[in-house]
C-alpha cells in the first residue's frame, strides 16, 4: 500500500515537472527581426499611367460635292497652308448647273422688265379712262376693266421679282457647290492622313467624306493620359510631367493643361484624361505615340523617411501575445529596445510607393525600424538580405 501510494505521488511530480517546463517555454519565443534605417532624403510622390500623343489641333477635310477625284496637290506629311488648294473635284457637272441658273436668272429678270413694261402702259391707259369717266365719256366697265389690267399686271410683276430672288439663290448655291469642286486646307499645318486617290469618286451623303486631316502646328503637341479616379484628386493643371516613348531613351517634359470632366468607364475602373501641353521644337514625337506618363503631384526635400514595410508590419499573433498593453491603433513603426519590439506612433505625410514622409514621432534619423519578422519555428534556409536580430 505504501508502495502504490509512493508510486502515485511520484507521478503527480512528474507531471507536474513536465506541465511547468513546457509552460516555461511556451514563454520563450524565439523571433529574428528584419530592420531597415531612417534616413532623411527627398520625396517625391508621383502618379504613373499610359497615355497617346495627339496634335493640339487636328482637322478632317471632307466635301460636299460628289465626283470624281481630278487631281491631288498634297500627299502624306505636306505641309500646307490656309486656303492652299489641296485636291481637284470634277466641276463638269457643276459648272453645267451653274450655267443653267444663270440663264435662268437673266430670263427671269428680261420676264420682270417686260411687266413693268406693260405696267406702265396700264397705268397710262388706266389714267386717260378715269379722265374719261369723269367726262361721262366712258362706261363704269370699261373703266374697271383697265382697274383690273393694271392691278393684275402689278401681281405678275411681284411673282416676277420673286422668281427672280429664287433665281439668284439657285445661282448662289450652284456657284457654292462648283467651288466646294475645289478642295482648300482650312488652317495651316502638315497632313497626317490622306483617304482617297485620283481618279476615286467620292460620294457625300449625310456626312462631308473625309479626304485629308491636318494637323496644326506639330512643334507643341499634347498627351491624353487617362488617370484612374483614385489619383485624379491629387493632379492640379502647371504640375510638372516627364514621360518616355518607346521609340527614343530620351525623357521628355511637359506640363499638366487640363483635367477633363468626362469620365470613362474601362473595366469597371473609372478613369479621367488629363492633357499634358509638351513642346516638341524638332518635331521627334509623333501623333499616335504612346506615353507612359509620370505625373509629379508633390516634391518634398530632406524630409524624414519610413519604409512602407516597417509601417505596414504588425507584430505575428505568438509575439504579440506577450505584448500586452501595445496600441496598435494609427500610423505607427517598430524598433528594438533591449532586443524586444516596442511601437512607436507616428504621423505619416506624403509617400512614393516605397516610403512615406514622417511628420512627428519619437523618431529621427538612422533609427532602426522593424519591416518583417520570422520565428524559429517557421524560418527557412536562404532568409532575405538585410539586417536581422534575435
Amino acid at each position: 500500500m505504501k508502495k502504490l501510494l509512493f508510486l502515485l505521488v511520484l507521478a503527480a511530480l512528474g507531471g507536474g515537472g513536465w506541465y511547468g517546463y513546457r509552460k516555461l517555454h511556451a514563454q520563450k519565443v524565439e523571433v529574428a527581426y528584419r530592420t531597415a534605417t531612417i534616413k532623411r532624403d527627398t520625396l517625391v510622390q508621383e502618379i504613373r499611367a499610359t497615355g497617346t500623343i495627339q496634335p493640339i489641333k487636328q482637322v478632317e477635310v471632307g466635301t460636299q460635292v460628289n465626283g470624281r477625284i481630278l487631281k491631288l496637290y498634297v500627299d502624306f506629311n505636306s505641309i500646307v497652308t490656309t486656303d492652299q488648294i489641296v485636291a481637284l473635284i470634277d466641276p463638269a457637272v457643276y459648272e453645267a448647273t451653274h450655267a443653267k441658273d444663270c440663264a435662268q436668272l437673266k430670263s427671269n429678270e428680261a420676264n420682270v422688265e417686260q411687266i413693268r413694261v406693260k405696267l406702265s402702259l396700264a397705268e397710262k391707259d388706266f389714267v386717260r379712262k378715269a379722265e374719261l369717266a369723269k367726262r361721262n365719256m366712258l362706261s363704269a366697265s370699261d373703266l374697271d376693266t383697265a382697274l383690273a389690267e393694271r392691278d393684275a399686271l402689278a401681281a405678275q410683276l411681284k411673282i416676277s421679282q420673286a422668281a427672280v430672288e429664287q433665281s439668284k439663290a439657285s445661282v448662289k448655291l450652284s456657284k457654292t457647290n462648283l467651288d466646294y469642286c475645289t478642295i482648300r486646307s482650312p488652317v495651316n499645318g502638315v497632313v497626317i492622313a490622306r483617304n482617297v486617290d485620283e481618279g476615286q469618286t467620292v460620294v457625300s451623303s449625310m456626312n462631308a467624306q473625309k479626304l485629308f486631316q491636318i494637323a496644326t502646328d506639330l512643334k507643341r503637341i499634347q498627351v491624353e493620359a487617362s488617370i484612374p479616379e483614385a489619383d485624379v484628386g491629387v493632379i492640379r493643371t502647371n504640375q510638372p510631367v516627364s514621360f518616355t516613348v518607346d521609340a527614343y531613351h530620351d525623357t521628355f517634359r511637359g506640363v499638366v493643361k487640363q483635367i477633363r470632366l468626362a469620365a470613362a468607364t474601362v473595366q469597371n475602373v473609372v478613369t479621367y484624361d488629363v492633357v499634358i501641353l509638351v513642346q516638341n521644337p524638332e518635331m521627334i514625337l509623333k501623333p499616335g505615340m504612346t506615353a507612359n506618363v509620370t505625373i509629379i503631384t508633390a516634391m518634398k526635400k530632406n524630409v524624414l523617411l519610413a519604409p512602407n514595410a516597417a509601417l505596414r508590419f504588425q507584430l505575428s499573433d505568438k509575439v504579440s501575445k506577450l505584448q500586452e498593453g501595445r496600441e496598435n491603433r494609427g500610423h505607427g513603426v517598430w524598433v528594438l529596445e533591449n532586443n524586444k519590439p516596442k511601437r512607436i506612433a507616428i504621423a505619416a505625410g506624403i509617400g512614393d510607393g516605397s516610403y512615406t514622409e514622417v511628420l512627428s514621432g519619437n523618431i529621427k534619423k538612422d533609427d532602426e525600424v522593424i519591416v518583417s519578422s520570422l520565428d524559429n519555428k517557421n524560418k527557412q534556409e536562404g532568409l532575405p538580405t538585410g539586417r536581422w536580430f534575435h
